[in-house]
């Protein structure tokens, strides 16, 4: 059975009550120490002042000179004693014997305690804590001196220790009051604090809150897009693996300011401040982003924002495979559309009776799909490229376009599958281009001649269209730039990154008599692939 974990709250409280218990029982010690101190301290002044006090009275030394009245002297006392609120007020001779004494029982013996000498033999004033006739007490003693100041005597000023215990439980029963009341501030006050705390984390317990912490960090690395946040202030407070591989981080750029960590950046530059937020694409580090920022917002105020990015490259990958697809099932239709119509015109031959005609019409259609065939199945050994290949006859044929891949053409070297999507979009756009340039012409044909007999693919591309406008050639593979109507303009630009990926580079020259030649070179060192 699991045991049941106390809620944060109970936890807290206990913790907080634990705590204020603790202080104030080390707080009662020292003070029970101290004040007890204190109080014997200033009892003892107060007992040492009034033995002073009463050592100058001239009745004092009269009696010790046996030339005054003690009765008289008894009386004085008496009244000193009650107004010092002293327990006793006794006055000795040098050999220690009571002058004066509360109980005149005790007059005329000799002083007890044992604590004269200091004041009889060295003439010192002090304060002593000593058993007497009348119990313990803490005294003042005071040597009394005649007028040439030798010493005659001695006052004794005594303060019971009961009467310093009582003074002192007086102090003590008001602090213990205070005590009393400032644990029941402590007790409501950390139940109140627990209840904030409670509310702050949405009444979620620590336990609760540990296994969202493990549940987000998992969440977060577990994202196959690079994540990246900072605070209002602009600090970086989250940053998953994949973040930290494309932008090149570690974990010491928690904490820093983003413009730090990603200086002359334009994602640092958006991070930085709320107002911007969407979508938006950007290059860092020769690597090209699509980033999604989202503000954070806490009870309507900014409270900082986060970045979701992937390399375009990867997106264009699941772009290019969903292009593809829907490309093949369009050349399908197409190629169903052209072989129906080539049905119906043989069909139309045999039932006018030409059959010579038809026979000539499907050998010249048969020769003509073989040769093409056996140069794709045969002489291209790259899976993709022959895919490709396929794919884009059938769509030349759709658009009336002569599409011829050269006898000559041989690719051996298979390229592997991370190099398959930058491929499909060098080679693809590149022909597509080509018979966008075309279209219009009486006599459409695009030429494409492929080998890698050394150590590039050369792929070479001729049309006999219109060619390329001199007025946009030298921004051509900027994104936006096209020869074409309607919002597009993003192949060329394609293909340059895609290019930039696999470390190739394109040519383009000036076909005779009309068209244009593009010529591309990929090393095969960038993948590792085979033959």
């Amino acid at each position: 059975m699991m045991k049941k974990r106390k809620t944060l709250e109970r936890k807290f409280s206990r913790y907080v009550i634990a705590l204020i218990t603790l202080i104030i029982l080390l707080v009662t010690v020292v003070y029970v120490y101290l004040e007890r101190e204190q109080a014997r301290n200033l009892i003892g002044e107060q007992a040492l002042t009034t033995a002073l006090t009463v050592a100058e009275i001239p009745e004092v030394r009269q009696v010790l000179l046996g030339n005054g009245d003690e009765a008289a002297l008894q009386t004085l006392i008496d009244t000193i004693e009650a107004n010092a609120n002293a327990e006793y007020i006794v006055i000795g001779d040098t050999d220690g014997v009571r002058m004066t004494h509360p109980n005149q029982d005790q007059v005329g013996q000799h002083m007890v305690g044992g604590d004269n000498d200091d004041a009889l033999l060295y003439g010192r004033s002090y304060t002593s804590v000593a058993v007497g006739s009348l119990g313990e007490a803490v005294r003042g003693k005071t040597p009394v001196r005649a007028e040439d100041g030798t010493i005659i005597g001695v006052v004794s000023v005594g303060y019971m220790i009961e009467y310093i215990n009582s003074t002192f439980l007086k102090g003590f029963v008001i602090f213990c009051t205070a005590i009393v009341i400032i644990f029941l501030i402590g007790l409501i006050g950390s139940g109140a604090l627990a209840r904030s705390i409670r509310r702050d984390t949405f009444g979620l317990e620590p336990f609760q809150i540990a296994r969202l912490y493990k549940e987000r960090h998992a969440v977060i690395e577990a994202v196959s897009e690079g994540l990246i946040a900072t605070d209002q202030e602009g600090r970086v407070t989250l940053l998953n693996a994949i973040a930290k591989d494309v932008l090149q981080l570690s974990d010491n750029a928690i904490g820093k300011k983003i413009d730090k960590v990603l200086p002359h950046s334009e994602m640092a530059a958006v991070l930085k401040h709320d107002q911007t937020s969407g979508q938006n694409e950007m290059t860092y580090q020769e690597k090209r982003l699509i980033v999604h920022y989202q503000t954070i917002n806490e009870d309507g105020q900014y409270a900082g924002k986060v970045a979701r990015f992937q390399k375009r490259t990867e997106l264009q990958e699941l772009v290019n495979a969903l292009s593809e697809i829907q490309q093949y099932s369009k050349d399908l239709r197409a190629q169903t559309h052209e072989y129906t119509n080539k049905l119906y015109a043989i069909s139309g031959y045999l039932q006018l009776g030409y059959h010579e005609e038809a026979i000539a019409f499907i050998e010249e259609e048969t020769g003509t799909q073989t040769r093409g065939d056996r140069i794709v199945f045969e002489q291209i050994h790259d899976p993709t490229i022959q895919a490709m290949l396929i794919g884009k006859r059938s769509k030349a044929s759709e658009k009336k376009v002569t599409f011829t891949i050269d006898s000559a053409s041989t690719v051996e070297w298979q390229w592997p599958s991370d190099a398959a999507a930058p491929l499909v979009t060098i080679i693809g756009n590149i022909i597509d281009n080509a018979f966008d340039a075309v279209m219009g012409k009486e006599s459409a044909k695009v030429d494409i001649f492929l080998t890698d007999l050394g150590n590039e693919l050369v792929v070479e591309v001729a049309d006999n269209g219109q060619g390329i406008d001199e007025s946009i050639e030298a921004q051509l593979f900027e994104q936006g730039i096209t020869t074409k109507h309607g919002r597009r303009g993003y192949g060329l630009a394609l293909v340059k990154a895609a290019l930039a990926e696999l470390k190739g580079t394109l040519e383009m020259e000036h076909n005779q008599p009309t068209g244009t030649i593009v010529s591309i070179y990929i090393p095969k060192k960038t993948g590792g692939g085979t033959t």
